[in-house]
This record gives C-alpha cells, sequence and structure tokens, in this order.
C-alpha cells in the first residue's frame, strides 16, 4: 500500500511547469488532429512517441495523454458541423449532432459534446484512480465465452434499436462481419478474400471503410445539391437568441442520467481488452433512446443522443488505462501505444507497476485529471473558431472536408489503396442507405468482427463443440440466451 507522501508527490509532479506545458500542449494537438477527419488520436499518438525520447517520464506520457483526450473532443467537431466523423466513435455523435446543427445550433450541439466528453472522461478517470485493482481482476475473469456473449448481446441490441427493421439490422451486421472476414485469419494466420490484392493481407482499413461509408457518400450528396447561389455550409440566424448559443446548466443537468448511463457503459466496456470506443459509443446511444420518452426526436437534433453517445466514448480512455498499469495488458489500440512509452522510459507495466513506480503512477493521474480541465478550456475556445469555419460558403467547406478525407485516408491506410477502399465503401454506404439498410450496424459489426471471431473460436475450443458445456460458464449462457430475447422485446416494444 502507497503511503500519503508518494501519492502527494506524485500529483505535486503532475503541477510542474514542464508537465502542465506538455499536456497542455498534447490537448492542443489531440484537438485539431481529432478534427481532421482520417488522421485521429490513434495516429497523432504513433507519431508523437518519438519526440518523448528525451522528455521526462511523466512529461512525455501525460503529452500523449494530452494527444489521446484532445482528440476525443476533436474528433466530434466535423461529426457535429459536417456529418463527417473525426473519429469512428464520433459517428454516433453526428447522428443527433449534425441535425442540431442544421437548425442553426452548431455551438449548443459543439458545447453538449466537449462537457458530455470531460464529464465522461473525468468520471473514468475517478473509477479508474479509485478502484482499478479490482476492475481489473474482474475483467480478467471474462474468458472467450463470455465476451462471445457480450457481443451477442450488443449487437442485438443495436440491430434491434437502430435498424429500419429487425432484419435488415441483422443483415446489415451480417455483411459488416464479411468485411471484417477480408485479410489474414486471427487464428490460423492464412490468408482469405484478398483477391490477389495483397494490400488486404492486415484486412480493410478502418478509417477508409468508415469515413467512405458515413463521410463520402453525405459529402458527395451535399455537394451535387450546391447551386451557383453561394449559401453558407451551416445556416447561423442572424439575430440568434442567446439560449441557442450556449448549453445552459438545465439542459445539462437534463441529461444526467444519461451522462451517467453513457459513463458507466464506457468504463465498463473500457476496462475489457478489444471491446473499444466505438462500440461503447453505439450502446450508449441505443440505451439512451430505448428509455428516452421521447425517441421520435433522436436523430432529429436530441441533446441526449450527444451527451450519451460522447461521454460514453470518452470514458473508456482512463478505462482502458486499468488493465494496462495493474495487469500490462492494453485494453486499445492507444493504451498499446502508452506502454510502448512506459517501456522506452524504463518502467514496465504490470502488477509491480504501482509498488515500484508509485510516484509516476499518481502523478500520471493528476496529469489526467489536468488534461481534462485542459481539455474544458482549450475545447471553449475552439469551439467557437470552427463553428465560424463552417459558416464560410458551402461549396469551399465541402471541398475542404473531402480534400481533408482523402489525405486523411491516404495517411492512415496506406496512399492510394485506401482512397480506393474508400470510394468503394462510400458505394456501398450510398446503396445501404437508399435500401434502408444501417451503416452504422454495418461499421459496429466490421468494428468488432476480429475480436467476435477470435472469441468465437476460443468459445468453439473450450467447448469441444458440446453446446450442453455451456453449463460450466453461466454468465456467458445468460448473455447469449437474452440476445434473441431482448432483440425481440425491444422490437415489439418500438412497435
Amino acid at each position: 500500500m502507497l503511503d500519503s507522501a508518494t501519492i502527494l508527490a506524485g500529483l505535486g509532479d503532475a503541477f510542474q511547469p514542464i508537465t502542465l506545458f506538455y499536456v497542455l500542449a498534447g490537448v492542443i494537438v489531440g484537438q485539431f488532429v481529432g478534427a481532421v477527419p482520417g488522421i485521429g488520436p490513434v495516429m497523432a499518438t504513433a507519431i508523437a512517441i518519438p519526440f518523448t525520447f528525451g522528455m521526462d517520464p511523466l512529461a512525455g506520457i501525460g503529452f500523449l495523454v494530452g494527444v489521446n483526450k484532445g482528440g476525443l473532443v476533436g474528433g466530434a467537431i466535423p461529426a457535429i458541423l459536417m456529418n463527417t466523423p473525426g473519429t469512428p466513435d464520433a459517428a454516433a455523435t453526428a447522428m443527433d449532432g449534425y441535425p442540431l446543427a442544421k437548425q442553426g445550433k452548431p455551438l449548443k450541439a459543439t458545447k453538449m459534446a466537449l462537457y458530455s466528453s470531460v464529464t465522461g472522461d473525468t468520471f473514468s478517470d475517478i473509477v479508474l484512480i479509485t478502484v482499478s485493482a479490482p476492475l481489473a481482476i474482474l475483467a480478467l475473469r471474462m474468458g472467450p465465452v463470455e465476451v462471445l456473449g457480450l457481443m451477442l448481446l450488443a449487437f442485438a441490441v443495436i440491430a434491434a434499436l437502430m435498424g429500419a427493421s429487425i432484419v435488415k439490422g441483422i443483415a446489415a451486421a451480417a455483411l459488416g462481419l464479411m468485411a471484417a472476414m477480408v485479410g489474414t485469419d486471427p487464428e490460423h494466420a492464412s490468408p482469405r478474400l484478398f483477391f490477389g490484392q495483397f494490400e488486404l493481407y492486415d484486412g480493410l482499413p478502418l478509417a477508409a471503410v468508415a469515413i467512405g461509408m458515413l463521410a463520402i457518400s453525405e459529402l458527395l450528396s451535399r455537394l451535387s445539391q450546391t447551386r451557383a447561389a453561394v449559401r453558407a455550409t451551416v445556416q447561423i440566424p442572424a439575430n440568434q437568441p442567446p439560449k441557442d448559443r450556449r448549453v445552459s446548466w438545465a439542459e445539462y443537468w437534463a441529461c444526467r442520467f444519461t451522462l451517467f448511463r453513457g459513463a458507466v457503459i464506457g468504463t465498463a466496456l473500457g476496462a475489457l481488452p478489444g471491446i473499444g470506443s466505438t462500440a461503447a459509443a453505439f450502446m450508449s446511444y441505443a440505451s439512451a433512446k430505448q428509455v428516452s420518452k421521447d425517441r421520435a426526436s433522436f436523430g432529429k437534433g436530441n441533446l441526449h443522443g450527444i451527451a450519451a453517445s460522447e461521454a460514453a466514448n470518452s470514458s473508456v480512455m482512463g478505462a482502458n488505462m486499468i488493465p494496462m498499469l495493474t495487469l500490462g495488458i492494453p485494453g486499445s489500440v492507444s493504451a498499446a501505444l502508452i506502454i510502448s512509452a512506459f517501456m522506452i522510459h524504463g518502467v514496465q507495466p504490470g502488477p509491480f507497476l504501482f509498488e515500484n513506480q508509485g510516484r509516476l503512477i499518481y502523478g500520471l493521474f493528476g496529469a489526467m485529471i489536468i488534461a481534462n480541465a485542459m481539455n474544458m478550456l482549450v475545447g471553449q475556445v475552439g469551439m467557437r473558431v470552427w463553428v465560424r469555419v463552417v459558416t464560410a460558403p458551402e461549396s469551399f467547406i465541402l471541398t475542404s472536408a473531402l480534400l481533408l478525407c482523402f489525405v486523411g485516408v491516404s495517411l492512415a491506410a496506406g496512399g492510394v489503396f485506401g482512397i480506393g477502399v474508400m470510394l468503394a465503401f462510400a458505394l456501398l454506404g450510398f446503396v445501404m442507405t437508399t435500401f434502408g439498410f444501417s451503416v452504422v450496424i454495418f461499421i459496429i459489426a466490421f468494428f468488432l468482427g476480429p475480436r467476435f471471431e477470435i472469441s468465437l473460436s476460443q468459445s468453439l475450443a473450450l467447448l469441444n463443440g458440446d453446446p450442453m458445456a455451456l453449463i460450466n460458464y453461466p454468465f456467458g449462457l445468460a448473455m447469449i440466451v437474452a440476445a434473441p430475447v431482448l432483440a425481440v422485446w425491444l422490437v415489439r416494444r418500438r412497435a
């Protein structure tokens, strides 16, 4: 057990001017790269790691944490203002944020995203600081069968609540899982469905698929509707009342249960390696819609939709650190990158980390809380700047967004090949939307596909082909049985 002197010394280190400077710099960089579609905080973190070699360990790791936290806020900006998610998990935010921006309230939508993101992130950090070890042990107790059951339950809830129909929802999920099978088999490492394209050995790039289906099809559609007359991308009324430019305390407080639910969902899923913030955002959005008394308003500019998705995807960040710090197991790509930064500075994450490097860890905890405060301050200024940017002529903004998508995907997904994948999935997204199939469900299934396949393979090996052996896994069995039952119940209730 650490003594109070070590804890206070670590927290004091976080308030050193050099640490504060690098955390602030990380937040600013993160918000910027998050706002550029296709780049995102993961790529920025990977690029930034070599620049931390000569830094103090706490300053370097604090900088990387700032990039991650800032990126979560920045990803919501283009999602709300142009329906072009800067990061895949911001796609859920766009579902209500973009309609609210089109109503002439972009600043209200972006501020709600900022407040919700900081709220969820702070909740997750508090959980990390207080109960990291017990939660990590609980997460480790979930084996392949339990993870499989959790994913089936997630698919059932999302397909039932977010699709035009349960059949089309299941079909969209199946298409997503099929797309996830392209590349190397995660169990046997044998290539499949790559059709002679060796770039597909690692599978379809997530950035190209998500941006193609969510952003490119929408941008091309809006560009086709532009006329010779110059008009702004987002119309802000000249005499806009103050209430449309801010989020009042009453509006924020009215979303308290939505924020809490989203933060709990994000924290719980973030503690499970491999699930990720994208799944958390959509599950939180679906649950908020389900419990709402005004479900019809979701997708039309409901603040609860923004609050649910942003609180959930941001709360994953702190929870991802739980298995990383206590067990040395990264919960996400970002956590894996931060582990590499720890090791570069001679720090080995694992069970003995708190005993050997207690001062550094509590300094990191302090830096995470400081990063949340800086996210709020930087975001207050940044949101106003970005909202003013999108009042420029529509043709200029949309073509600029299109160019950023091409540049971002080119950097993230292998040059010209990634751009080709993006355009192909833009066409698929247009066709699916035309026929009433949910693009969101497709992307969620695609994102979770490799993890789902590994869990399924491991579960079949554990069960040895005998379904009756599921009795030995009561928690997993309960979720597997609950998935179809809950899906049917949700569909009937919605009808």
